[in-house]
């Protein structure tokens, strides 16, 4: 079954830990991610870019409309998500206990249920 692990920060975080910490960490992640993309049970792992990059795009009127954004309630954002293909929730969780994040911030594991086919676009079902 495959799993999205989530990374919420802020550049407020990131800057606190300082230069000689994010290079620890940095190298921490390197080697998570060499681990488990070793053991085939991660798929990929993605760091977003900070909060004011990010683009929305609506459609009105049948036109796309693209602004600023998002405009978020909190400082947090998404950071970084983690795509696993794991025989189990609690070998999920397992792993999720292993990002080097997970002692600055919690790590959300959400199950991911459908899954489109690459050849026709249909939804799969469980994934």
């Amino acid at each position: 079954m495959k799993y999205m692990l989530i990374i919420y920060g802020n550049q407020e975080l990131w800057e606190s830990l300082g230069p000689d910490v994010m290079a620890r960490e940095f190298e921490a992640f390197g080697k998570f991610n060499k681990k488990f993309y070793d053991t085939g049970e991660l798929l990929g792992a993605y760091g977003n870019a900070d909060a004011a990059a990010t683009r929305l795009v609506s459609v009105t009127d049948g036109q796309p409309v693209v602004s600023d954004g998002p405009f978020l309630e909190t400082k947090e954002y998404l950071a970084s998500w983690y795509l696993l293909d794991v025989d189990s929730e609690a070998r999920a969780l397992e792993i999720a206990a292993e990002l080097p994040s997970a002692k600055y911030r919690p790590v959300e594991v959400w199950p991911i249920l459908h899954e489109a086919s690459r050849e026709t676009g249909d939804d799969m079902g469980i994934a």
